[in-house]
């Protein structure tokens, strides 16, 4: 994307009024959204983002600027105005910069942009009529697949010069059930860092009817009595509750500025001794997964949280200067218009040794949680709401009848306290995390797991 000798020249213009770090960032992305609507294409739009962000430190004093074009001219008037905000002098020694090939865990059998839009849209025609046919009620059906090539280089004054190019590829549906004027939706979504071959992983037959199933179920269920009761999260996205109620909070984001539930806390017991979580980059194919962050760091296997002890944050630089830590290859960035933050990758609660079937056993009346929603949280508190969008109540040791409105309340420091049974059957589910870097992709994951007691809202 851009030369050594152009790159090196914004580095030393970058440094020139004193800053003691530069880096550059730039990128090239194609991405792709086709969309059916009740099996027609409704639209394919095509989007190419390309940049340069240029950031510099100063001790922990952090100015970044951004540039919507690659060209020599941009890149460069990039670098100086950056290097405007500070006002020393500089007497800059030479930069050497040394590529380094960090290699590829995540290999792409078929790129998507070399497959005709044809092959895809009679794919995605089919996920959506399995999921018209599969009841009278369902009334409308929206099916669509992302591809997504993103090619990055990032160089910095400390001498680094690194490529990578990350494809992804994901396929969603979802379905509308409708009696009587009332509405319900389900929906599936998987993705990975994979091209084309992501396909061949799921019959598309069944990705409709699962999305419809959902719609329909919710449809005529009926409404869980408000209260606090012991509840059991299937795996999956079950994981994004531990995502968004302690993940965010683990991040150096909130944890170098004090404004965390569990700033402070390294080596102390915040969860029960059955939870271990990792943040794990380097997983093959994830959807999540990448092979180098934003800042030019190897991805790593990050245990967080280890038998319930606190064993480290997630951590870029400017935070890990902050903090007096390393990075642990976690900063992350939407695209070169955001400067990069600490952020998750694949995040998941660790297989233990209950069984599932003693763990429904276990619940004399409460909640089934098989498929989560979105939410909110405050990383600073950890208060939570996260809706659940397939639920069913558990009576006497026995999954019964499904209920829908419910939602989880609760404070993540105090929910994967009371976490006591984790199950053998570890899924993983993808999302898109939001953030102060914007929007990235993540999984989210668990076992099935028991939380023995939590405020659940209902009716």
């Amino acid at each position: 994307m851009l030369s050594k000798e152009l790159v090196k020249e914004a580095l030393r213009r970058a440094l020139a009024t004193g800053a003691d770090y530069a880096e550059v960032f730039a990128e090239h992305t194609l991405h792709k959204m086709i969309t059916l609507v009740s099996a027609r294409t409704d639209t394919i739009s095509d989007a190419v983002i390309s940049g340069v962000g240029i950031r510099i430190f100063k001790g922990t004093r952090c100015v970044s600027g951004s540039a919507s074009s690659l060209a020599p001219e941009a890149v460069l008037e990039c670098a100086s105005k950056v290097a405007e905000a500070l006002s020393e002098s500089a007497v800059i020694s030479d930069i050497v910069l040394k590529e380094r090939l960090f290699g590829d865990r995540h290999p792409v059998k078929v790129v998507p942009s070399s497959v005709p839009n044809a092959d895809k849209i009679d794919y995605m025609r089919e996920v959506c009529l399995a999921a018209k046919d599969y009841h009278e009620e369902i009334t409308q059906v929206t099916g669509r697949f992302l591809e997504v090539d993103h090619k990055i280089l990032i160089a910095t004054s400390e001498g680094l010069f690194a490529q990578d190019r990350q494809i992804r590829s994901r396929i969603s549906a979802s379905a509308i059930a409708s009696k009587d004027g009332e509405n319900q939706t389900g929906g599936v979504g998987p993705g990975a860092r994979k091209g084309m071959e992501l396909l061949e992983d799921y019959d598309p037959k069944e990705l409709g009817r699962k999305a419809s199933r959902q719609a329909v179920t919710m449809l005529h269920a009926g409404y869980i009595k408000a209260g606090t009761m012991p509840v059991a999260i299937e795996n999956g996205f079950g994981g994004v509750i531990f995502h968004e109620a302690c993940g965010h909070s683990l991040e150096a984001t909130s944890v170098a500025l004090g404004c965390s539930q569990f700033a402070g806390k390294l080596g102390t017991v915040i969860a029960n001794a059955k939870v271990t979580a990792i943040d794990d980059g380097t997983i093959p194919n994830a959807w999540g997964s990448i092979n180098i962050d934003d800042e030019g760091t190897p991805s790593q296997k990050n245990v967080l949280i280890e038998n319930g002890v606190l064993k480290t944050y997630m951590i870029d630089k400017l935070n890990g200067r902050r903090m007096g830590m390393r990075s642990t290859g976690s900063a992350r960035r939407q695209s070169y218009e955001y400067a990069p933050t600490s952020r998750m990758t694949n995040t998941y609660i660790a297989a233990g040794e209950d069984k599932n079937e003693d763990i429904i056993a276990s619940i004399e009346y409460g909640l089934y949680a098989k498929e989560m929603g979105g939410g909110s949280v405050n990383p600073a508190t950890g208060q939570f709401n996260f809706a659940v969008n397939e639920g069913y109540v558990i009576r006497n040791g026995k999954i019964c009848e499904p209920v829908r409105g419910a939602s989880l309340i609760g404070k993540g420091s105090e929910v994967i306290m009371n976490i006591d049974m984790v199950g053998q059957d570890v899924d993983r589910g993808q999302g898109m995390c939001g953030s102060a870097s914007g929007s990235i992709p993540t999984d989210v994951g668990q076992p099935l797991i028991r939380v023995a007691s939590i405020t659940v809202g209902g009716r």
